[in-house]
Order: structure tokens, then sequence, then C-alpha cells
């Protein structure tokens, strides 16, 4: 994690200091990922300049901070178009910041406590069709058996990995050998604040899996996807390698590596599922998150009822 260089002001600098402090905190006792730790890093930076700007002076300290400050924050960043998920998490890093700074008694309350998170816009996740899934990880599958490549069977182990499994695609890159258990094919995901879980593995992802592991070269590190170099497989490249593979899908340019996780949610929860089970698999921390999928799953159930009921309104009536 990388320091700014402190402010010359002495009140702005002391100000960069308790925000480094909440840094520190946030990376070594909290153990939220360096990207989290980066996005609270840009959010306060950019609360601090609005607040100077709001006040018309750079002479003030985070205590000094009214919540009618926090208010026209979030007025400012609606005004520059953000969206509101956007300006839920600002908000959150403020208030996070805030509550740091009471558990630390440099302050008594939080200003922010009171100021309302914006209502979210309710946005569905693309994701792929049961039919779409099946053709895809079928066409992979079969184009890596007859090519044999180490590349064609990393491609298919990694589709079918992020589908049987829902991992994210950080979970999936962070994914060591160790983590793998092919007897009773499991393996166990490091999802976000380091926890662990641990989530089934279908057999058809267990057999790419297999292949790949036995056709891969040894690398330098534990990782189950290599460069092939040998080192472990940069994000990037994993993001690169499955939206070219979903880019032949219908409305491919809408689907990301992420469409792989909604579709395993949304698939479980179409069959059956219970919203507990999906949650535990998803590594989520409140049903609240996991519930987006319940809305996806009784939209498609209206437009079958809509079609294939006497007086649904559809084709069929």
């Amino acid at each position: 994690m990388t320091a700014t260089a402190a402010p010359a002001d002495p009140r702005a600098r002391a100000r960069a200091e308790w925000v480094e402090d909440f840094l520190r905190y946030a990376s070594a006792e909290r153990r939220l990922s360096a990207h989290t730790v980066a996005a609270y890093r840009r959010d306060l930076a950019q609360f601090d300049a609005f607040v100077c700007a709001y006040e018309g002076t750079n002479d003030w300290g985070w205590a000094d901070v009214h919540r009618v400050s926090i208010r026209s924050f979030l007025g400012d960043l609606q005004l520059r178009g953000l969206k509101r998920s956007s300006i839920g998490r600002k908000l959150a890093a403020v208030r996070a910041f805030y509550a740091f700074l009471q558990r630390t008694d440099r302050m008594e309350a939080s200003p922010a406590r009171l100021v309302r998170t914006p209502r979210r816009e309710r946005t569905l996740p693309s994701f792929l069709s049961e039919e779409q899934a099946r053709d895809l990880l079928d066409s992979t599958g079969e184009a890596a058996r007859r090519d044999g490549s180490v590349l064609a069977l990393r491609r298919w182990a990694l589709l079918e990995l992020l589908y049987s499994c829902g991992l994210r695609l950080a979970e999936a890159h962070a994914l060591n050998v160790i983590d793998v258990d092919r007897g009773i094919e499991q393996l166990r995901a490091l999802g976000k604040g380091g926890k662990q879980r641990v989530v089934p593995l279908g057999r058809p992802a267990a057999e790419a899996l297999a292949l790949y592991l036995d056709a891969r070269p040894t690398g330098e590190s534990d990782a189950v996807f290599h460069s092939l170099r040998g080192t472990r497989l940069s994000r990037r490249q994993i993001q690169r390698d499955i939206t070219a593979q979903l880019a032949g899908v219908a409305d491919g340019d809408r689907l990301t590596t992420h469409s792989l996780r909604h579709s395993f949610a949304t698939h479980l929860l179409d069959r059956g599922a219970d919203l507990v089970s999906v949650k535990e698999m998803l590594g989520h921390a409140s049903l609240s998150t996991t519930r987006i999928y319940t809305h996806t799953s009784v939209d498609r159930l209206k437009r079958v009822h809509s079609r294939a009921h006497p007086r649904g309104g559809g084709e069929g009536e």
C-alpha cells in the first residue's frame, strides 16, 4: 500500500495521517483486499477535496465535518452523473472511516451515522440461459478434447469452474492446487475479506479440471491456473479468455466473467435450491445480496407463465 505525500498544511497533514491509520487498519486488521483499500483511499481523497471546496478552506479537521457536508457531497456526486451504487460505495467508505475514528477514541459521534444510503437501482444481472450454458460448455469441452492443448483445456476448465462453483474472478485467480479435493469433488474458495468456503465441484467441472491439471507443465507457483511460463495466470488473462468464449453466445456483448456466477445462482434457484444454500455457495455475507437472484428467477417464471398458460396473455392464449 503506497502512502501519498504528506500535505504541507498542518491540519491537512493531520487529516491525511488519520486516513493512513484507517487504511492500515483496513488492510492489516480487517484484512480487506488491496482493491478495496485502494478504493477507500480514492473515495476519502475525493471527500476531503469536496469538503475543502465546500468550506472554502483547507483549515479543518475530520471532527469539524457535519452531516450536511456529507449530504452535500452525495448531492454533488449525483449531479456529476454517478450511479447510485457508486454513490453508496463512497458513503460506505466515509462511514467506515468515521467508525474507525470512533473506535480509536478520536471522535465521540459519526456525522455519517444519520446520512441515508441512496436507494440503489434495481438492475438484474446478465446471465446465460440453461441451454446457452449447456451448449457453451459442451462445445468448449468437445473442442478441448479434440485439440488436447494446455490452452484449450485451460479455457474449458476455467469455464466449468466459474459456472459449476459460482466463483468470482478473483477467487479463480487465487485458487491453488491444494484447495481442490479431486477425490470428493469439492474445492475451497478464498472470498472477500479472506473468508473461506467449501463449494461442491460438479462432475463435468471435475473432469475438465483433472484433464487440465494432468496436461499443464509444472509451474513456479501453487496456482491452479498457470500461464505458459508457469506463473499464476493474471486476472486480465482470465477475463480475456472467458470473454472470448462468451462472445460466441447470443447477446455475448453483454456477458462478462461474472455472468457465469450469475448463471450459477439463477439456475440453482430455478431448479428449487433454497436461498440459504445458494448464499453459502456464493459466499455472500447476507441474504439481501443473494435475493436479487430471486427476482431474476421470478421474472423468468412470469415469462414462462405468459407463454404457456391458456390465460397467461402470451402467444399460447
